[in-house]
């Protein structure tokens, strides 16, 4: 009862818990990404506006003023002051580079000027193109930084108008993109070296980044973005021609992480933003924490609320039992007297013909004491004949009662091993009286040697004159035969009780030993002798059954085990066993 208490209470509450959080889950998860990834896009955009505002500022300079004003050194550490000025210190250096490499105008804080740029591969590939933002590197100054260089034609001569960006501006401008305590963004460009400040980690895995920058045909486009793609790409976004790539995979150190990648300057470099998936989905594990706490706590409820009302239900179930138990009792003791009440008249009779002969020997001894000429010769033997008929009919009566207030005393119902046969005998002893008044014959056919049977003695009592009684109603109209029949059918002791009465009709049959069902008149039975009877024999371990043909007889039949039948069989046979010829009654 507890357990299926617990699966019924457990089941949907596990099944509808599981659902719930599945989809908090999923929705959750996805949310996460969803904002890492527009958080990305956004720096995105910051970082390449700084790139093509400085460009464009750069630019706007080169086309505005004259290569004479340009070469004017003052006239460049102006302008820088005024970029300086304007952004606070983001431009570092101006410098005006003509087509051999030598930068022939500078303004800034170092000695640069007269340098000559020819090796440098900013100024190879700025001569390849009207515009040109380097990689971050050393240089001759020793420190991180790049170059913005705009070509300029003049003359019939190409010259190269450059300026420093501060890394540091650079980099904060990178390292603002923070979420929790683990994330973090770096830059890396296509040969695996970071232009921003290398992240603790990133060493480990800049290599996977470099693939997805790394293309024979240039830069990556729409085009090219099912390239390099990992084995564990949750899901990517095509925004424009660039790609957002978001990946969850398991670190070398042990956990899980998210990285969110998006190509920067036309694909040269790649914005890395990093983060352990515990940090990112925290909020989600604490509620999923704090979810399964609360199904645990609600199935120790469940279990523990189960287990308190199944007790509860069986100590019930038990006060039940017993009181119907003692129910049950109570219906038999009142069948019992029932059964007496049927008998009262009969006995009644049976008593009054011993008292008689006893008043009418007792008077005929007092007449011949009041007689005085008969005094003195009083026959001896006459008075000893009449005192011994007197005392034979007290014992009579005595034996009578005696068989009354055995059945009907009320008992308790204790399991003895009895002769069956002698029980049959008694019950049919109070029922003589009945018979002759009904004009019932009644016949026993009791098996010799059959063995000892544990029953208890009053309630098999009760069965038998139950059935009796039903046995002398159903013949009441007419008279009839009534045959009582004893055997030994393998290891059960069959009892028959046949009658020639009126039968009972075959739609009553399966009805027979329903409590409270009755087809004599009202007012005359209450239903209940023969579902006590069942009820009996089912105690007794035994089974009891009916046939009946309208018109011609019922049959009831008992089977009770019989316990020891090798044991007893031999101790049983001929002590005080019936005669086996069927003894008539009448």
């Amino acid at each position: 009862m507890a357990l299926l208490v617990i699966a019924v209470s457990l089941t949907p509450l596990i099944l509808i818990s599981s659902i719930i959080l599945y989809q908090f889950h999923v929705s959750y998860h996805e949310k996460v990404l969803a904002h890492l990834e527009e958080v990305v896009l956004k720096h995105r955009q910051s970082i390449d506006s700084f790139l093509n505002e400085k460009l464009a500022d750069i630019r706007v300079m080169a086309k505005t003023f004259t290569l004479e004003q340009l070469r004017d050194q003052t006239f460049l550490q102006g302008k820088l002051a005024t970029l300086q000025g304007e952004y606070g210190g983001v431009f570092v250096d101006l410098g005006l580079v003509n087509e051999d490499g030598l930068q022939v105008a500078y303004a800034g804080g170092f000695k640069l000027g007269r340098v000559r740029y020819t090796d440098a591969d900013w100024y190879k590939k700025a001569m390849n193109s009207q515009h040109f933002i380097s990689n971050v590197f050393l240089g001759i100054r020793g420190l991180p930084h790049f170059i913005v260089a705009v070509k300029k034609e003049s003359h019939g001569s190409t010259w190269i108008l450059r300026s420093t960006i501060d890394f540091v501006a650079f980099n904060s401008l990178v390292e603002n993109l923070r979420i929790g305590r683990t994330g973090l963004a770096f830059i890396v460009n296509r040969q695996g070296e970071f232009q921003t400040n290398p992240p603790r980690m990133a060493e480990l895995v800049v290599r996977r980044y470099v693939d997805l920058l790394k293309h024979e045909n240039g830069p990556i486009t729409a085009e090219d973005e099912n390239h390099s793609e990992t084995t564990d790409l949750l899901w990517k976004k095509t925004n424009g021609q660039s790609r957002v790539t978001v990946t969850e995979e398991d670190s070398s150190i042990g956990g899980k992480y998210i990285s969110v990648s998006t190509p920067l300057k036309n694909g040269e470099w790649l914005l890395v933003y990093r983060q352990d998936a515990g940090d990112a989905f925290a909020d989600l594990y604490q509620a999923r924490r704090v979810a399964l706490i609360i199904l645990l706590l609600g199935g120790v409820g469940i279990v523990s609320m189960a287990f308190i009302l199944s007790k509860s239900m069986i100590s019930h179930i038990a006060l039940a039992d017993r009181e119907k138990d003692l129910m049950n009792q109570q219906v038999i003791e009142a069948g019992k007297l029932a059964s007496v009440g049927e008998l009262a008249a009969g006995i009644a009779h049976e008593i009054n013909n011993p008292v008689a002969i006893m008043v009418e020997e007792a008077g005929w001894i007092g007449d011949l004491l009041d007689e005085e000429q008969t005094q003195e010769a009083l026959d001896a033997e006459e008075m000893r004949r009449a005192l011994t008929q007197i005392r034979s009919q007290g014992l009579r009566c005595k034996e009578i009662t005696h068989k009354l207030l055995s059945f009907a005393r009320k008992t308790d119902p204790k399991f003895q091993e009895v002769q069956i046969n002698n029980l049959i005998e008694e019950v049919v002893s109070l029922s003589e009286q009945r018979a002759k008044y009904d004009n019932v014959k009644i016949e026993l056919h009791l098996a010799p040697g059959l063995p000892n049977i544990k029953v208890s003695p009053s309630e098999f009592q009760q069965v038998v004159l139950n059935l009796i009684n039903n046995a002398f109603d159903t013949m009441a109209s007419g008279g009839g035969t009534l045959r009582l029949t004893s055997t030994l059918e393998g290891e059960h002791a069959v009892i028959e009780v046949a009658d020639t009465g009126q039968g009972i009709p075959e739609a009553n049959l399966s009805r027979i030993f329903d409590p409270f069902f009755t087809t004599k008149p009202v007012g005359q039975g209450t239903g209940l002798g023969l579902s006590i009877c069942y009820g009996i024999i089912k105690k007794l371990g035994g089974e009891l059954s009916v046939d009946s043909i309208v018109g011609m007889g019922t049959v009831f039949r008992m089977r009770l085990p019989v316990k020891g039948y090798k044991d007893n069989q031999a101790g049983t046979l001929g002590k005080n066993q019936p005669s086996e010829h069927p003894k008539a009654l009448s």
